[in-house]
């Protein structure tokens, strides 16, 4: 992460220290006082809720032109699939194998800890109603809704008209998303079959309507140190200290479960398809960890990655210089299991019920998402909104997460580059085994 983008998370987080503090203040006085409190909960209304709201519409715009073109792109960037051989093979197994395992710990983990089922029903009530309905919408459209079954999966990715699904108003966005996702996947395994000529170009494109979309989004983020607090303080006002009591058991139980999925199910992986000790393993990445965790980029702790890789590690450069990169730019499973729980949280807040089926659709959705945020400052903010919207949750409950994410960024940074680098030993260590030749009977 750029020293520009750190002082702005830093201040990002600030400003939901901020928020947080003056609302409960808020409270507290208004406890004594209630004449405080109501002028807090006037002023959140008319002034600080629609400043709020030019912030998060800011990231709406560009959930559609993002989501399609970073997919795309994601997809066509590979080449041929036929020509990648079994080196990618494994990786591209391993890659999504640790995604789907860090998502479904997530979501196991949300459903156990329940952190936004902690608020009543009375702050529920008034959540629902301080987002003008659309938590309640979701809730009759899912009680109204017929049960899963094949036709609702085809309506749902792939509608009779395409470009409709995508235009609706703001009140009725459920399932939108979906086929522009599958549309995304179509176009870009398309490309791959292009002329390499052709195919560059289309790459080309899609990767500048990207960079569009991302400085929308850095405009965005201009206002986020502002944006942040005045949100937060408007929901502290209005509903109370659940809200943030149920915010500090989220940030909890996903610090839990990532230091699970690294430690837990990456000591697992090097057990069973290696021949390292977990433990030296992880005393050899050190320097690697400690570099993701103080850059909260996966991008600038390459280089250490690689370094350690080889040098320490005695991993292959070929396979190292294949392995990492690519993991740099699309293996990211804290990114997905960040996701995953942010979509569970905020749908636990707003009381809208996601059936087993629908969460193993979420799972499917934030592997995907976090494919296509890889890389991008900023850009998991509108595939977020997007998940959201899919499964009729009120984007804006991400303004009340949002604030927190500084402290989980670092942490699931140092999730996205361990699983790189042990996807690298495993991939190099079985690569070998199958092309040492076979010892005499």
């Amino acid at each position: 992460m750029a020293v520009a983008d750190t002082q702005l998370a830093n201040r990002i987080l600030i400003g939901l220290i901020v928020g947080a503090v003056a609302g409960a203040l808020v409270l507290v006085i208004g406890a004594f006082v209630p004449v405080v409190l109501e002028w807090a909960r006037a002023l959140s209304t008319t002034l600080l809720d629609p400043f709020g709201q030019v912030f998060l519409r800011l990231l709406f715009f560009v959930v559609i032109p993002l989501i399609f073109a970073s997919l795309a792109v994601g997809v066509v960037q590979l080449g041929r699939l036929s020509d990648l051989g079994p080196l990618a093979g494994r990786t591209f197994v391993l890659f999504a194998l640790n995604m789907g395992i860090a998502v479904a710990l997530g979501l196991i983990m949300m459903n156990v800890l329940n952190p936004g089922g902690q608020l009543d029903d009375l702050t529920r009530t008034e959540l629902i109603a301080e987002y003008g309905g659309a938590a309640q919408s979701a809730i009759e459209r899912q009680a109204q809704s017929p049960g899963m079954n094949l036709n609702t999966l085809v309506d749902m990715f792939m509608p009779r008209n395409l470009f409709g699904a995508f235009v609706g108003n703001d009140r009725n966005l459920l399932g939108e998303v979906l086929p522009l996702i599958l549309f995304a996947i179509l176009v870009g395994a398309a490309g791959t079959q292009l002329a390499p000529e052709k195919r560059a170009k289309v790459q080309y494109s899609l990767e500048v309507l990207t960079e569009l979309m991302i400085g929308i989004v850095h405009f965005a983020l201009r206002l986020a140190p502002y944006a942040v607090p005045a949100l937060i303080f408007s929901v502290v006002v209005k509903i109370g200290f659940g809200i943030i009591v149920a915010l500090g058991l989220f940030v909890v139980g996903c610090a839990l479960v990532m230091a699970l999925h690294l430690f837990g199910t990456f000591s697992i992986w090097l057990k069973v398809w290696t021949r390292r000790s977990p433990r030296q393993f992880f005393r050899d990445i050190r320097p690697i960890l400690i570099t993701a965790f103080s850059t909260s980029s996966s991008n600038a702790t390459l280089p250490t990655s690689l370094a350690v890789s080889r040098e320490t590690l005695g991993i292959r450069p070929t396979t190292a210089g294949f392995v990492l990169p690519l993991g740099a730019t699309m293996n990211m499973s804290g990114t997905a299991l960040y996701e995953g729980c942010v979509v569970l949280f905020v749908a636990q807040v707003f009381g809208v019920d996601l059936s087993f089926t629908q969460q193993l659709m979420l799972l499917m959705l934030a592997v995907l998402s976090a494919v296509a945020v890889a890389g991008i400052p900023g850009g998991s903010l509108p595939l977020i909104a997007g998940l959201l919207i899919t499964f009729g949750i009120p984007p804006e409950g991400i303004g009340i997460v949002l604030g927190a994410d500084r402290l989980l960024d670092m942490m699931r940074t140092v999730v996205n580059v361990g699983a790189d680098v042990v996807a690298c030993a495993v991939v190099d260590e079985r690569t070998q085994l199958s092309t040492e030749p076979a010892q005499p009977g």
